[in-house]
């Protein structure tokens, strides 16, 4: 920045000097070099303190973004197999979940029917950790909090999720899942701002 100032006015003041002897280009130059260290001053602190307040959004953007989790692990009957239907009218798909409990967390794996691994992940004090090769997938991260919301026991509700409600066969954590019961394991499974799902017990079979 300061060689840049020095040479434009540089070449400004070596018009001027001819004109007038000279003197002008040594104080063009000086005025120069002090605007410059001016400006430095100011600008530093204002370009880290934008850089300190785009973090602070991002960091606040992430959390907010982040499914909620319980404050423990529910009590469920696993292991589970449960088959999940997309419900888009151009778009079915289906897969096969297994949950299962491993040492002090949750397994989540889930498989096309053709048994192909679509996602695998982890579920250890509050924290989703990736199992196996598969890369991350927020998408099935998301989808499991949600099964983990709807399959927990309606007397740990509140503890879990607190601002959760259930009201005979409906359960809604409110801005981010609605659940619509057949059975307890049984249900529709509704996202604001994404798709649905609908959610049935394996008893061995695919379907």
């Amino acid at each position: 920045m300061f060689i840049a100032n020095r040479s434009k006015h540089k070449t400004c003041g070596s018009g001027l000097a001819r004109e007038s002897g000279g003197s002008a280009d040594i104080s063009v130059e000086s005025t120069a070099v002090f605007a410059s260290k001016s400006n430095r001053r100011t600008a530093a602190p204002t370009w880290i303190a934008g850089i300190l307040l785009l973090t602070a959004a991002l960091l606040l953007s992430a959390c907010a973004g982040r499914a909620p989790l319980p404050e423990h692990n529910p009590d469920l009957p696993l292991p589970l197999q449960l088959h999940i239907q997309l419900l888009q009218p151009d778009d079915r798909q289906d897969w096969v979940l297994v949950i299962q409990r491993e040492e002090t967390g949750i397994r989540w794996s889930m498989m096309d029917l053709l048994g192909i691994p679509q996602a695998r992940q982890k579920l250890i004090d509050k924290t989703w950790e990736s199992d196996g090769f598969l890369p991350p997938n927020p998408q099935a991260r998301e989808l499991f909090a949600a099964l983990l919301f709807a399959l927990t026991p309606q007397e740990e509700l509140a503890a879990n999720y607190p601002g959760a409600w259930q009201y005979g066969r409906q359960r809604s954590l409110p801005e981010r899942w609605d659940i619509r019961y057949a059975q307890p394991q049984n249900f529709e499974l509704k996202l604001p701002h994404g798709p649905s799902y609908q959610v049935t017990p394996l008893s061995g079979e695919t379907p």
